[in-house]
């Protein structure tokens, strides 16, 4: 399966949403690979071997995984506002995803030393 495949199973009521995550996180990584890995997309830095971003669609939520601690430090007051878990932000309704922050999120990302921390979860 690719990310065409993946957003297109999605429902109707989240492959907008979806889709506006794809878009960028294609237009904020420049230099990164984009796959599918853990049955979800994912983002890898070009020559790295771990994914830095990954979003899917869950059950209950869309979920944005940002697995790159220093990011998510250098954010931990924008993020504290959310539903967030160790590594992965949780937007129940796919009309509120924010996505400024997760656009922020992913410049800081692409911003950040290549091969710096991660840790997902």
């Amino acid at each position: 399966m690719d990310v065409t495949a993946y957003l297109a199973a999605a429902p109707d009521t989240r492959r907008p949403a979806l889709a506006r995550l794809r878009e960028l996180c294609r237009a904020e990584l420049p230099g990164y690979e984009e796959g599918i890995a853990y049955g979800m997309p994912v983002y890898v830095r070009r020559g790295g071997t771990d994914a830095e971003i990954a979003w899917a669609n869950q059950k209950q939520y869309i979920s944005f995984y940002l697995m790159r601690p220093d990011v998510r430090e250098a954010f931990a007051d924008r993020l504290a506002a959310h539903d967030m878990g160790r590594s992965c932000l949780r937007f129940r309704n796919p009309a509120k995803v924010d996505f400024d922050l997760v656009r922020d999120l992913l410049r800081a990302t692409a911003e950040a030393e290549a091969g710096g921390p991660q840790h997902g979860g």
